[in-house]
């Protein structure tokens, strides 16, 4: 009996074996199976080539007898003869480069890229609650791309108090996702400064500043990994918390509906998330990191409205004491908020509260607002 239990695992095994074995060798197939095709319709052209010029080479041999010795016949005939093999080499060794020489465009396009800013400073003095308040101050800001192109923000100034709700709004090309880029210095200041409870961001390393913040994008960003590892990347909270982040985030039951829970293998991007439910977990993320500021990037823009009316009220209710600057895809998310910034070719044109803008026909909120049929 023994033997047979042994003779049964090794032929689970094998069959196992033989068919991932098999499942690699068709996946490698599917790739070398065009360059094997592609090489021969290279050959045959080739040497489609090298014959015409063997042909012609006999052809001038013949009809030139009478003007050339035989050694100089000899000469072109035996070097046509050999003007396949030669051809042959010299396309593939110029493919051949042509191809490896990508890996040294890459390394030198990195080696003069500019480097980000130093991630940690040694000798930095931030308290560890930073920021306590969330007060945001931008004091004539101004940022650009790249050297040479035309400024994005163009010396903007304004105050964003602790814990308040702030909207902005403004048309394609304002300057709004650039502010937000600025906030983490995925772009750097090209003049004037942003203080966050009293520090320059410009004096900080660029994990404590991006640390203490957080943003929901626009596009939800997930890897592939288990559920809690894209909720809790680096293992800071325990699974009570994680839960609770889930149901505040509205996914608590779906995600016990999955087999293996917050441990749900999710695909590359998430494909494998439906995009509601990707965005609900990027809320669920940023409440479980619960920082005093939070930037919304357009993250309702590529949801339906059920999906955007559950986000808002969880904002609303969890982050009630927390800066809130959102950047408005959808005018009604932004309505109850304390004040309203509206761009205009990367500079403030109205900074005021809905209602007080809503009241003047004349400004551009009142028209952006009409045009969504909100007025």
């Amino acid at each position: 009996m023994l033997y047979i239990h042994i003779l049964n695992t090794f032929s689970c095994f094998a069959s196992r074996f033989i068919t991932e074995s098999d499942d690699r060798v068709d996946s490698n197939q599917l790739c070398y199976c065009p360059s094997i095709i592609a090489n021969r319709w290279l050959a045959v052209r080739l040497e489609m080539v090298g014959n015409l010029i063997i042909l012609f080479a006999a052809l001038f041999a013949v009809l030139g007898r009478e003007t050339m010795n035989a050694g100089l016949v000899g000469l072109s005939v035996s070097y046509a003869l050999q003007i396949t093999q030669t051809l042959n080499w010299l396309v593939r060794m110029t493919s051949d480069v042509e191809t490896n020489i990508v890996a040294v465009e890459r390394i030198k396009e990195y080696g003069e890229t500019k480097q980000e800013a130093a991630w940690e400073l040694p000798n930095s003095t931030l308290p560890r609650d930073w920021p306590e308040q969330g007060m945001v101050e931008f004091r004539d800001f101004q940022v650009r791309y790249r050297e040479g192109l035309d400024l994005v923000l163009r010396g903007i100034s304004f105050t964003v108090n602790g814990g308040e709700k702030v909207g902005i709004v403004g048309r394609t090309g304002a300057g709004k996702s650039s502010l937000t880029l600025a906030l983490f210095r995925i772009i750097e200041s090209a003049g004037g400064s942003i203080i966050i409870d009293g520090q320059d961001i410009a004096q900080l390393g660029l994990h404590a500043l991006r640390s203490r913040l957080t943003i929901i994008p626009q596009d939800p960003v997930l890897f592939s990994g288990t559920l809690r590892i894209n909720l809790d990347p680096f293992n800071a909270h325990s699974d009570d918390d994680i839960w609770k982040a889930l149901e505040h985030a509205h996914l608590k039951s779906f995600v016990k509906g999955l087999t293996a829970g917050i441990n749900h293998e999710v695909t590359e991007g998430g494909e494998n998330l439906s995009v509601g439910q990707r965005q609900l977990v990027c809320l669920a993320r940023a409440l479980l990191r619960k920082t005093k500021v939070l930037i919304l990037d357009e993250a309702t823009a590529a949801v339906d409205l059920e999906t955007d009316d559950l986000i808002q009220r969880t904002i609303r209710t969890e982050f009630k004491d927390c800066t809130v600057l959102t950047i408005a895809h959808r005018l009604n998310t932004i309505m109850d908020s304390d004040k309203v910034i509206v761009l205009d070719k990367g500079q403030i044109t109205e900074f005021a509260s809905p209602s007080e803008l809503l009241q003047s026909k004349n400004s551009a909120f009142y028209s952006m607002a009409k045009d969504a049929g909100l007025v």
